[in-house]
């Protein structure tokens, strides 16, 4: 493993004793099956609709996955390079009677075989963590089957540029959109290095790896906001904080 990318899994998995600690916590959320928001089954609706096989990539904390297989999904597999997030969410599976299942590994070299998805979902913090975009986009069109789609909702590749101020918004001076990677100074932290793709760079590695772009979405609203309660002027409404994508292999 890359040492940067070794030094980020150390950060992921102290970040994700989280889920452990938490865990009743993450079980009842999971239980009540609103982890997916409504743009995102907005575009996942006709997916779901056929019963896919589903493989989420870098699948975390894993509640997604309950409300995918309760959407329609036949089944899920979660991937994640945290042995702590994969154990402490085949628990909560378990715990609820759903059938997912969890694999320790790093993206883009998944144990998987070749077009074993329908659906490949991801996203919600997890493409800072690819360092190479291309790589990462090849091996979803490895696991997508014919037809196949792809689902990504994601934080806005500006969103490293917001301030957190509360009296109104503000471009960091320490940041660029095109910066190759900046260093996180919130969750997780702990020095974890994060890559920045810009919006052209996530949709051409998409088109390159043979997926037809069906639907990039972009929304006002963060994927994921502090526990704390701190409100920041740049999620108000008029900058871009979140996104979607739809891809259908060729």
């Amino acid at each position: 493993m890359d040492p940067e990318v070794a030094a980020n899994r150390v950060a992921w998995e102290t970040a994700s004793q989280k889920h452990v600690n938490e865990y009743d916590e993450h079980l009842a959320e999971a239980a009540r099956l609103e982890s997916l928001r409504p743009w995102e089954l907005e575009l996942l609706g006709p997916s779901l609709a056929e019963a896919p096989m589903v493989v989420h990539l870098q699948s975390g904390h894993g509640l997604d996955d309950v409300d995918l297989l309760a959407k329609g999904a036949r089944t899920v597999v979660g991937v994640d390079y945290s042995s702590t997030a994969a154990a402490a969410a085949q628990w909560r599976a378990r715990d609820l009677k759903v059938g997912v299942h969890y694999v320790v590994a790093e993206v883009p070299t998944v144990p998987l075989r070749d077009e074993c998805a329908d659906l490949v979902y991801t996203g919600k913090g997890a493409l800072i963590w690819m360092r190479d975009i291309q790589a990462w986009a090849a091996e979803v069109g490895r696991l997508l089957k014919p037809a196949g789609r792809l689902y990504v909702y994601e934080a806005h590749p500006a969103v490293p540029l917001w301030s957190w101020d509360t009296d109104k918004p503000r471009i960091r001076d320490d940041r660029s959109y095109f910066a190759k990677s900046h260093i996180n100074d919130s969750f997780p932290a702990n020095g974890a290095q994060e890559w920045q793709w810009s919006l052209g760079d996530i949709v051409t590695a998409c088109i390159r790896a043979g997926l037809e772009i069906e639907a990039l979405e972009e929304y006002a609203e963060p994927f994921w906001r502090p526990g704390d309660g701190h409100r920041a002027a740049a999620w108000e409404g008029r900058l871009p904080n979140s996104f979607s994508l739809l891809a259908r292999k060729r």
